[in-house]
């Protein structure tokens, strides 16, 4: 069943974690009588209807953005899921407004923020120079985000379902059996997390922007927005050559987003790591999905 060819890859959402291995992904949640919910559906990658999409850095940017669609969907199914159980529901409407409010608040903090503040240095600043403190800035501001949430307790539960995420795929991937006792033997820190992804992004569109100089506000606004795709597909390409090279140098710049990633994971116990292990399985093919139901998930919900 483990073929160390397949990449998977996933994230935490509420009471649970998501996994996504070439067309399946899977949400498997904790429910508040302990069972396990499963919800498990095939996606249709971009880059299997225009090959094209499937090149290098331009498959990573494709890849950032259907994440990005996919991730937000388990969130909600996974909120779905709790309110269920409150016997309250989500609605359509709701979805959106709360995805379309937080790409909103993330283009602000993380774009026009930055290079809004960076404008109020002192005049005599190379263009360079002035791309790099924006950079610096959105740096500052990233780390300051993830510091707040951090903060919040409730988001301590996700972090250790994040920490459970990781453990499963590290089993995977080391090839011994899928089981909660071998999992619990590995590390919360992976080398393709998004969090390191993150890190990457901030970084490198502090080189990248730096070739446009420093035009008006506005310019400087759109050339980031623009440029967002290729700085994702260079990212991507770089986190994935960082994980599978044994190059002293690659994993040196690959360890900050390790330590990064020490405030977004936690060390999760056995019944996250086995809602993480369910997930996991389903997404692996017949057979994985068949185990994972018999043995982990009661009362599965399955579209597959």
């Amino acid at each position: 069943m483990t073929q160390p060819q397949l990449v998977v890859g996933g994230q935490a959402v509420l009471e649970g974690v998501m996994m996504r291995c070439q067309d399946r992904i899977a949400i498997a949640c904790r429910r508040s009588d302990n069972s396990i919910s499963l919800i498990a559906e095939r996606v249709t990658p971009l880059a299997g209807r225009f090959p094209v999409l499937g090149w290098p850095v331009l498959r990573g940017a494709v890849i950032f953005f259907e994440s990005l669609l996919i991730g937000v969907r388990a969130l909600n199914l996974s909120a779905a899921e709790a309110l269920q159980e409150e016997g309250e529901e989500i609605r359509s409407w709701q979805s959106f407004l709360v995805v379309l409010l937080g790409l909103g608040l993330g283009i602000v903090l993380f774009f026009i923020l930055p290079t809004y503040l960076a404008r109020l240095m002192p005049g005599g600043l190379h263009p360079v120079g002035l791309n790099l403190v924006e950079g610096l800035i959105r740096l500052a501001v990233f780390l300051l985000y993830l510091y707040l949430v951090t903060r919040w307790s409730e988001m301590k539960r996700v972090f250790a379902y994040h920490g459970a995420e990781h453990k499963a795929i590290f089993c995977f991937e080391g090839g011994g059996p899928l089981q909660v006792e071998k999992a619990q033997q590995y590390s919360t820190l992976h080398p393709r997390c998004g969090t390191s992804f993150l890190l990457i992004v901030m970084v490198l569109s502090i080189l990248l922007f730096s070739f446009f100089g420093w035009p008006p506000l506005a310019q400087r606004i759109a050339i980031r927005l623009l440029l967002l795709p290729l700085v994702a597909g260079l990212s991507y390409e770089l986190i994935r050559l960082t994980a599978r090279s044994r190059s002293p140098l690659l994993k040196l710049i690959v360890q900050p987003g390790l330590w990064l990633q020490k405030m977004t994971t936690g060390e999760p116990d056995n019944g996250q790591v086995e809602v993480a292990l369910c997930a996991l399985k389903a997404v692996l093919g017949p057979e994985g999905a068949a185990e994972s139901i018999e043995g982990h998930c009661p009362g599965v919900n399955s579209s597959v």
